[in-house]
């Protein structure tokens, strides 16, 4: 409707997924080439299905890994304009700590072009939104406190 100030209210959920190597922390981010963006795996939920089942299913579809959920990292909200109508949306974004049980990064869907294991400094430099660095940060704290 012209001239609506409607806000829709929209959640997605997503997750951060870690591993430690030699001692180096990694995190994995998916990559679209051009224009060039890197983020982390997250989605709209299917019908029916809660916050953590939407994540695991996202991360998995995005990044090519099974992974396991180890907990809760916090949410970021943002506001955006719909492609297609223009209608202003909120959204939410649940982010979950996720650790790999199996798959791998060349199974990622084609939403992204690339999904790759970042060392946690350079993943911090290169996502392109710092609301995801802060994200990534808080939950490698949390790790970081249970060691």
């Amino acid at each position: 409707m012209e001239g609506s100030t409607e806000v829709l209210q929209v959640e997605s959920a997503g997750g951060v997924v870690f591993r430690e190597t030699a001692g180096v922390i990694e995190v994995v981010l998916c990559g679209v080439r051009n224009p060039r963006l890197w983020r982390l795996p997250k989605g709209t939920p299917d019908q029916g299905e809660s916050r953590e089942q939407t994540a695991l299913r996202e991360v998995c579809e995005e990044t090519g890994l099974e992974v396991e959920l180890l907990g809760t990292i916090g949410s970021i909200e943002y506001e955006f304009a719909r492609p297609g109508d223009g209608a202003i949306c909120h959204k939410t974004v649940h982010f979950y700590l996720m650790a790999p049980t199996g798959g791998d990064l060349s199974l990622h869907d084609n939403e992204f072009d690339v999904a790759e294991w970042f060392p946690l400094g350079d993943a911090l430099d290169s996502l392109t939104y710092r609301d995801e660095a802060d994200i990534v940060q808080k939950g490698i704290r949390e790790v970081a406190q249970k060691h």
